[in-house]
């Protein structure tokens, strides 16, 4: 189990880092915040199916991952789209720290989801 906790953990990180961090496209970065566009359902999107990869190779139950990567579309769909919207004006350079902890915050946000994909993926889905 401890195993397992481990994959999932460090599997989902690591595709948060990869989503986030290299992934975004221009097209996806002007999209966010904006429910006409589709950057921010591509974006969304990426997370899931890349979650979805990391919970099979954890084992985790066909239906549960399937309710699992669809609440995590709609999660982190609204957590940007709410960041988007509330950091409208927050600029890093002249208002630093609150752009940090912005920042802080919406990437806490995540990971807590993540937590709590774990949680249910292996209380209520684990093969």
């Amino acid at each position: 189990m401890i195993g397992t906790v481990v994959l999932l953990l460090v599997g989902l990180e690591l595709k948060h880092f990869v989503a986030d961090y290299t992934l975004q496209s221009p097209l996806i970065l002007s999209g966010k915040g904006n429910l006409r566009a589709s950057g921010g359902y591509i974006h969304a999107g990426i997370h899931s199916a890349g979650s979805a990869v990391v919970l099979l190779l954890a084992g985790i139950k066909l239906p549960v991952l399937l309710a699992l990567i669809a609440a995590e579309f709609v999660v982190h769909y609204g957590l940007d789209y709410a960041k988007i919207h509330y950091s409208r004006n927050v600029h890093a350079a002249t208002q630093p720290s609150r752009f940090w902890a912005l920042h802080g915050f919406d990437q806490l946000t995540h990971h807590l989801t993540y937590a709590a994909m774990i949680y249910i993926g292996l209380t209520a889905g684990w093969a």
